[in-house]
């Protein structure tokens, strides 16, 4: 079955008889569903059923709740979402080219992917395609109500099955998807119908475009297509291949451009010394390519020397325009040759990673206003210019600032936040969201004996079959996490648990561990801070840098990779924006384990053994 395709739109349309969806970038799908387990199939009817066994297993799981509802026929997009309005097409092309069954199986548990239903095409066998478009939405959203299936898209959720929320307000979907730096929006009539295998007028796309400056380098003249590159490490590198969106005028200008100033390198490639900057509008980079690349101008402004690939990469994740950037080339690590916007890049990318700790949690930030090393101070009041787009909350005549969105995290780096400390507890709670040790050496030489308490200490959680996630302090220490069910146990519940623990530790390995708050009275041990672990003091952040002259990150782990080898010098900004784009975020399903975490029989046994 082939789907209903998009006509390609420069402008979105405006009316009543209009409304707005969020443009994924992955693959189209349509999702079949008769028996216990669904289909997946391709726009081109291709089998992707084993493909996305995470999608499978997932259906298999509420199979009893959807049962009333088959046969069911959706039409929605496979995707990997980096946040609710973007997605990543390469991890899913990268899924979509596996062969192994090992392979797919590791993929999953490093990527795994949403389906994400915006259309209903067969409900209990009755076919709705004749439907308006407002009908069948009516349609998927009982069903999803029904199911307690979301109705809109959430990343961090491991609900698999998701629905595509509908918008009214075309400027306030458009705002949201070039903030989070999504593909684009879509368009639809109200009143349309669902027909097999055309492409429709009644559905729009509307891309959001990123403009990427290039060099013009090479010109094929057996296929008429141009060649563009930036400089990476002083060396020209090709990423885009173009001749779309040139008029005639402009194709026999750059043509008689080469021939004319350029060298001509085989029977029909021509070659010009960087000299001509153009540029190219896109929809992403595929880590070697522009994606659908297209020529937008001649920048005649740009000198070709500056022409390098981190322009390249500023322009594929533009600053939203609510931000205003000051100082953009401030230094903020010299030592590590960080400018203030190579800071605001950093947040960019860690942004769906970072919020989710961040949300709703009266926030301190240590803020170096002249970069590292340098004056410092704490800030935890909101200051008289707070933009209106940041929220606020008043705890003992105190407003704390709340970072719940992008443009928050943003403004506060360029404030030259450095550091985000936050509670232990949401605005909505006076209980912990999560138990928190802090294993303190005596100095980053002596990490060695962090490793070994945090291993010893999940010895101790795995007994208590307490799940546990643990992160460096971007210090000289680590921190473990175990996340608790939301507003159910108080820190006098958790403070039973963190003293057995630490106790414990220190009477078996006295001359390494101690639980003295005084440093004088430490003898060169480890402090294992449970104290700490208590309403108004603060943490810092997953994913917060540190104001040391190396930028060290406080860092999410895989467990596996807590062991001799473990450095905190090991996460620097550089480090972690290339480990974010090819691993898995440890902390990923921290929330939903805290939901199921059994602390309750954990509490209730130390209240029988400690009387």
């Amino acid at each position: 079955m082939k789907p209903m395709l998009l006509t390609d739109a420069n402008d979105i349309p405006k009316g009543k008889e209009w409304m707005y969806e969020t443009k994924y970038d992955g693959f189209r799908c349509i999702l079949t569903w008769e028996g216990e387990t669904p289909t997946l199939k391709s726009r081109n009817d291709k089998e992707l059923t084993h493909l996305f066994p995470e999608i499978i297993q997932f259906c298999s799981d509420i199979y009893e709740r959807i049962q009333p509802y088959l046969p069911l026929r959706l039409d929605g997009e496979l995707v990997y979402l980096r946040n609710d309005f973007q997605s990543e097409f390469s991890i899913v092309q990268t899924r979509g080219r596996m062969r192994s069954e090992t392979s797919i199986s590791d993929h999953v548990q490093a990527f795994p992917c949403h389906y994400i239903g915006f259309d209903i095409l067969k409900l209990k066998d009755e076919d709705l395609t004749n439907l308006s478009l407002t009908k069948r939405k009516k349609a998927l959203q009982k069903i999803f109500n029904a199911t307690e299936l979301p109705t809109s898209v959430n990343y961090k959720s491991n609900k698999r099955l998701q629905m595509l929320e509908t918008f009214t307000n075309d400027e306030h979907l458009w705002n949201k998807i070039t903030v989070h730096n999504g593909e684009g929006i879509i368009a639809k009539r109200k009143g349309s119908t669902w027909i097999e295998g055309t492409r429709t007028k009644q559905w729009l796309k509307i891309k959001n475009w990123r403009y990427v400056t290039v060099i013009l380098t090479k010109y094929d003249e057996s296929n008429g297509f141009f060649t563009g590159a930036v400089y990476k490490e002083g060396e020209l590198t090709e990423i885009v291949t173009f001749l779309h969106g040139l008029e005639d005028e402009e194709i026999e200008t750059l043509r008689t451009l080469f021939r004319t100033n350029g060298k001509q390198i085989s029977r029909n490639m021509w070659e010009l010394a960087p000299s001509i900057c153009i540029q190219i509008a896109c929809i992403s980079f595929d880590g070697k390519h522009l994606r659908e690349p297209r020529f937008h101008k001649f920048d005649f402004e740009m000198n070709a020397a500056n022409c390098d690939w981190n322009q390249m990469l500023r322009q594929l994740l533009p600053i939203p325009e609510s931000i205003a950037i000051t100082h953009p080339d401030k230094p903020v690590w010299p030592q590590m040759e960080i400018r203030k916007e190579d800071y605001l890049y950093y947040l960019q990318n860690v942004a769906s990673l970072m919020l989710p700790f961040l949300h709703n949690r009266h926030l301190t930030v240590i803020r170096y206003p002249h970069g590292v090393p340098g004056e410092k101070f704490y800030q935890k009041n909101a200051p008289d210019y707070l933009p209106d787009f940041i929220a606020t909350s008043r705890l003992e005549d105190i407003d704390y600032i709340l970072c719940n969105e992008i443009e928050s995290l943003l403004w506060l780096g360029n404030q030259l936040a450095l550091e985000f400390h936050i509670p232990f507890q949401t605005i909505n709670t006076a209980k912990p969201t999560e138990i928190v040790f802090d294993l303190d050496p005596p100095s980053v030489e002596e990490f060695s004996i962090a490793v070994e308490a945090a291993i010893r200490m999940k010895a101790i959680f795995d007994k208590f079959e307490l799940e546990s996630f643990v992160k460096t302090s971007g210090g000289k220490g680590l921190q473990i996490y175990i996340p608790l069910p939301f507003n159910r146990h108080t820190y006098e519940d958790t403070r039973l648990f963190t003293k057995f623990v630490c106790d414990f530790l220190c009477e078996q390995e006295p001359d390494w561990f101690t639980t003295e708050r005084l440093k004088k009275n430490r003898n060169n041990k480890l402090y294992l801070d449970y104290v700490q672990h208590q309403a108004g003091k603060t943490i810092v952040a997953p994913y917060s840098p540190r104001g040391n002259e190396h930028c060290f990150i406080a860092t999410p782990l895989q467990w596996e990779e807590v062991d001799s080898s473990l450095k905190p010098s090991q996460f620097t900004i550089p480090v972690i924006l290339e480990r974010i784009h090819h691993q898995n975020d440890p902390f990923r399903d921290f929330f939903d384990v805290g939901e199921k975490q059994e602390f309750e029989s954990v509490y209730r046994q130390l209240k029988d053994l400690l009387g």
